[in-house]
């Protein structure tokens, strides 16, 4: 076990739980991080790794929402229990969309997707999607304010808009955020709606990810067990600190800093991998 790998893999974590709840593309940081500091792993279980450490992001929006995504709370009346059912309901169906082409799309997309110009590409054009809705006058008098007041039709229309989200850079909150916002959710209860569909999602992808890491011969060592434990561990923690600032950031401030900031981000990642490009080739 290396303490070098260990900071390798908590900043891996810190960067996981910073970009997986913000509109910034979770993918293509990851990408550009670990191109910089280099994972010292096999291929394989660096692209299992990458992908399981969102399990901790999962729990962390599992534990903040527990109770409003609780059916059993003790606190909750009948009335309570049969709408939290029906938000359960409102997640499922929204979530099938992906999790259908997900699974029959993934080795194609591991395969010819996941590459520096497709995630650069994507980072600028929804950036320029988010500078262009929060310009237009689509969001300014938004009529669902509360995610509870997403029909079943809207949120399967959002899940629509959470298959883009498998083209990587896109950013799956990007997606559906951006989606219920056009669809005429309010910015705090697209944020919400769009972290509630992560749960399902982001745990299939992780659960596809490991299964296929052990159909293919690999297995864990006992330091690989640890990394990807402690990379969890710090996604959670983080992951806490992104929702509450997100969700605090929404109440007073419209998305276009983000839009701003993916632009920035995919030009940077262009010319990173350009340079890196030449260098090579020199």
């Amino acid at each position: 076990m290396s303490f070098v790998e260990i900071l390798k893999v908590i900043v891996l974590g810190i960067v996981e739980g910073f970009t997986e709840w913000l509109p910034i593309s979770s993918t293509g940081h990851m990408i550009l991080v670990d191109e910089i500091i280099r994972l010292d792993q096999p291929e394989a279980f660096k692209e299992m790794f990458l992908v399981v450490i969102q399990l901790g992001a999962i729990l962390a929006v599992a534990v903040m929402y527990f109770h409003k995504l609780n059916p059993f709370s003790p606190t909750k009346n009948q009335r309570q229990k049969e709408n939290t059912w029906i938000l359960w309901f409102k997640i499922i169906i929204a979530c099938i969309p992906a999790a259908v082409l997900g699974l029959l799309l993934d080795d194609w997309m591991d395969a010819h997707l996941y590459n520096a110009g497709v995630v650069a590409a994507t980072l600028i054009i929804y950036g320029v999607l988010f500078i262009v809705l929060e310009n237009s006058s689509i969001t300014s008098n938004p009529s669902i304010h509360k995610v509870g007041q997403i029909s079943v039709k809207t949120g399967f229309l959002i899940g629509m808009f959470q298959l883009l989200s498998l083209v990587p850079g896109t950013s799956r909150s990007g997606s559906t955020i951006l989606g219920a916002m056009i669809l005429g959710c309010s910015r705090g209860a697209a944020a919400e709606f769009s972290f509630f569909l992560g749960i399902p999602v982001m745990f299939g992808a992780s659960l596809l990810k490991i299964v296929k890491f052990f159909l293919d011969g690999n297995s864990f060592t006992g330091p690989q067990i640890f990394y990807t434990l402690l990379g969890m561990a710090v996604a959670f923690g983080v992951s806490v600190y992104s929702i509450q600032f997100l969700m605090s950031y929404v109440r007073r401030h419209d998305f276009k800093f983000f839009g701003y900031y993916r632009i920035i981000l995919g030009v940077i990642v262009i010319a990173y991998f350009g340079i890196s490009a030449l260098a090579g080739a020199a």
